[in-house]
């Protein structure tokens, strides 16, 4: 219901309602979670990773490991030393596609809370008209007809604003801003995303060259073992049976190659499409070659407490809690009567060239009170369908800190045993390595028989393609630890620039 008052009644009663205006509603606090001193897993990664423990080099392998704090550097991915790496990443950062859409649904989230802070002032608009009318003959019996043409001039200027007694505009600005600082989070958090899929896409690449390197140097040693298989039945002094045996273990070795190169070649596609490009973008780039990067020899993880500052997907669940939060206040203040001062300031007149002449002005200063009071079974409701959403994200955020302290365990560990598995990988290619030289003289010497050397030169590959794999593993992992704690990651937003002439 809507009343005018006189303008002193007005004046006093909008400064007493702005004195004792307040937000209704519940407060947000920042939930409080339970989480350990420290991680569990953390003694055994700083025991797998002590450069003191030492570590030899094997044939193929990509050299000692060196020593860096795990989060010491904002940009983890330039610890690796790899100038293509950085690159990629740099461009991922930049023309993305999914961080574009992370960027547009932060720009949206934006212009929502500018949109939304404007409920905080007047609303202004401006109206003119200008109409000639005739009344019938029936609706102005006895006049003539000249007489029924009417003209009519109006300009004019209203504003309307919200007094916001009970806090109904400022929670919902709270809302919005609390969505626009998860946007923002979301953001981030995808850059942690996309930059952990780079690293561990190329990290694979160059252990997949690796094995692929492997293959075709033992399918080398392969056939020059069946060469002399050949020769030495060729000279009467072996036998189909170890030619055809020498043989198939060659052809089984080869087989390998083709498998290998279709996954690098797939590798190599993903690492384009992540940084934007089409498939075949990078591959005179990515083909040659490069050792895998150096792992790190010294983590340091932080703590739970830490990690959980630091992790945008916490950020990002903390946020909408927050945006729930407010919004209960946004409901609970439709409870309340709406309080909304107008006013209007105009001219009207019968003719164009009187508008704006004394006799015309025209004004109007009214408050508008709107109270729901017999709809208050739904105002009720959505109170509680309010409640119910608060409930449901403040879950969401316990169960995004309790994932996010899984993942950093997990990754953790996963580091860890990845890095004792590699030493044993790395002698056991060594060892190997070793037999099948020594088993190729003993054979050619005539102190053993063929199938001594076939079955050295069979282990052989399989512990160097293991060792390959597993170093691939423990760089992979060393890559997952980084993204777990995502600590220190700066916030890159791409340029937009760059992007424009990307799609052009």
């Amino acid at each position: 219901m809507t009343r005018l008052l006189p303008m002193r009644t007005l004046a006093l009663g909008i400064a007493s309602a702005l004195l004792a205006a307040c937000a209704v509603g519940p407060d947000f606090v920042r939930p409080t979670v339970a989480t350990p001193e420290r991680f569990s897993s953390v003694e055994a990664a700083a025991s797998a990773a002590d450069p003191a423990s030492g570590t030899t080099t094997a044939e193929g392998s990509t050299g000692e490991a060196t020593s860096f704090p795990l989060a010491a550097d904002a940009e983890f991915w330039r610890d690796f030393n790899d100038p293509l790496l950085t690159r990629v990443v740099e461009e991922s950062l930049a023309a993305n596609h999914d961080l574009r859409i992370a960027l547009a649904n932060y720009d949206r989230a934006n212009a929502l809370l500018r949109g939304a802070k404007f409920d905080y002032f007047p609303t202004v608009t401006a109206h003119a008209q200008a109409a000639d009318g005739r009344s019938s003959a029936d609706q102005a019996p006895g006049v003539a007809r000249a007489d029924r043409d009417v003209e009519s001039y109006s300009v004019d200027a209203q504003a309307s604003w919200e007094l916001d007694l009970f806090g109904r505009v400022r929670r919902g600005v709270e809302a919005q801003r609390a969505g626009a600082e998860a946007s923002a989070a979301d953001l981030q958090a995808m850059q942690v995303a996309i930059v952990g899929e780079v690293a561990r896409s190329y990290v694979e690449l160059r252990g997949l060259q690796e094995r692929l390197r492997v293959a075709r140097e033992n399918a080398d040693n392969q056939q020059e073992t069946l060469r002399l298989v050949e020769a030495r039945f060729n000279a009467g002094r072996g036998t189909e049976f170890d030619t055809s045996r020498a043989r198939a273990q060659l052809e089984t070795t080869r087989s390998r190659v083709p498998a290998l190169e279709a996954q690098v070649a797939v590798t190599m596609h993903r690492v384009a499409v992540l940084a934007g490009r089409t498939p075949d973008a990078l591959i005179a780039e990515l083909e040659t070659q490069q050792p895998l990067p150096a792992l790190p020899g010294r983590l340091d993880p932080g703590t739970p407490g830490e990690l959980l500052r630091q992790r945008p997907d916490v950020a990002a669940a903390e946020a909408r809690l927050h945006a729930a939060t407010a919004r209960i206040g946004v409901a609970t203040a439709d409870l309340f009567p709406r309080f909304t001062l107008g006013g209007l300031i105009g001219s009207q007149a019968i003719d164009s060239s009187a508008l704006f002449e004394r006799g015309s002005e025209t004004r109007l200063v009214a408050l508008g009170i709107d109270w729901s009071f017999l709809d208050i079974g739904r105002v009720r409701a959505r109170i509680k369908a309010a409640d119910a959403d608060a409930e449901g994200d403040l879950a969401r955020y316990e169960q995004t800190v309790l994932l996010a302290l899984e993942d950093t365990e997990n990754a953790l560990v996963r580091h860890a045993r990845a890095r004792v598995e590699d030493q044993h990988l790395e002698q056991a290619a060594l060892d190997s390595a070793k037999a099948a030289r020594l088993a190729r003289v003993r054979y050619e010497a005539g102190a053993a028989d063929l199938f001594e050397a076939l079955d050295a030169e069979r282990t052989q590959l399989q512990a160097q393609d293991a060792f390959a794999d597993g170093r691939t593993r423990s760089v992979t992992s060393a890559v997952a630890l980084y993204k777990a704690l995502a600590g220190g990651w700066p916030e890159r937003m791409p340029e937009r620039k760059k992007l424009a002439s990307s799609t052009q």
